[in-house]
């Protein structure tokens, strides 16, 4: 009898530990699912050991595996701003990838909101500004994130799609100079950074720097780059983003650029609102399209 109750003490025990080494680690679920498309709070890691990223997922219905899109937002050089920024979201957007069979991640990166910690992004002065380091530091904190929610056992390993907004997209961009084979498809919404300097339309710190940082990034880059920007983008228009992409691509990138329609007031915030998703729907499609077809194939 007493040899029983050590074997099932030991069944237990084996049993109990990868969930105890789990919750040792604080990473991943922090609550149950909910509408819309099983939205669900995570803890992510970031390149700061004492840092957990907060992070909403969201997944199509069933066990899996899904493919995986992460979705990189937005920043601001205003340290007031970035401490009260709410957790990104990106509802419209995870809704259109869910509906195509991604599991979607939107990770909060450091230095935002309730996420906290170190901004380790920061791009410095508007004259001394660092864009390749400040894309890089994007880079790393997307890929820390991305990089423990695909060993999930619902989440297939490859085949995952980095969209990026803005600052998010700057990151993206640096990505695609990395050798991450997992990555497929790298999806931008005006990509840059130092935009609206000091709050004024159309006015760039240090454009010359940051055409050189995306030249610097399109170094041996082979995830191929759809790059998206309204007509009425007021941080980087479609004209100066051009440009950008041009660089990118004259270092050896692989990209795609597309001017769309002119969205609401200011079509920088596109990609955080239904009207601005379905406006960009086609091109979504047609960059998703060999990513999905190849995930058919394996």
């Amino acid at each position: 009898m007493r040899a029983l109750t050590s074997l099932l003490f030991l069944i237990v025990l084996a049993l109990a530990a990868p969930h105890a080494a789990r919750a040792q680690s604080g990473f991943g679920a922090a609550g149950g699912e909910a509408e819309p498309n099983r939205m669900q709070q995570w803890l992510v890691p970031t390149p700061l050991p004492d840092i957990k990223s907060h992070a909403l997922l969201f997944r199509p219905a069933g066990e899996g595996p899904f493919q995986l899109a992460v979705i990189a937002h937005a920043t601001t050089q205003n340290v007031l701003r970035r401490a009260q920024m709410a957790q990104p979201e990106y509802r419209a957007l995870a809704a259109f990838l869910v509906a195509r069979g991604f599991a979607v991640l939107v990770p909060e990166r450091p230095g935002h909101g309730t996420t906290g910690g170190k901004y380790l992004e920061d791009q410095g002065g508007c004259d001394e500004a660092d864009y390749a380091r400040s894309g890089r530091a994007t880079a790393e904190e997307i890929a820390s994130a991305m990089s423990f929610v695909r060993r999930q056992p619902f989440i297939k390993p490859d085949g995952v799609v980095i969209v990026g907004h803005s600052a998010g997209g700057w990151g993206a961009l640096a990505l695609a100079g990395e050798s991450m084979k997992d990555i497929s498809a790298i999806i931008l919404f005006a990509a840059g950074r130092g935009g609206r300097a000091n709050d004024f339309p159309h006015q760039i710190c240090a454009p010359h720097t940051l055409k050189a940082a995306a030249a610097e990034f399109g170094k041996g880059a082979q995830v191929p780059v759809t790059w998206l920007v309204a007509a009425n983008d007021s941080y980087f228009a479609p004209a100066f983003s051009k440009q950008l992409a041009d660089a990118f691509r004259s270092a050896g990138g692989k990209v795609e650029f597309r001017a769309l329609p002119a969205y609401g007031g200011e079509g920088h915030w596109l990609p955080e609102a239904e009207g601005g998703v379905k406006l960009a729907a086609s091109e979504l499609e047609r960059a998703l399209k060999p990513v999905r077809t190849a995930a058919g194939k394996r």
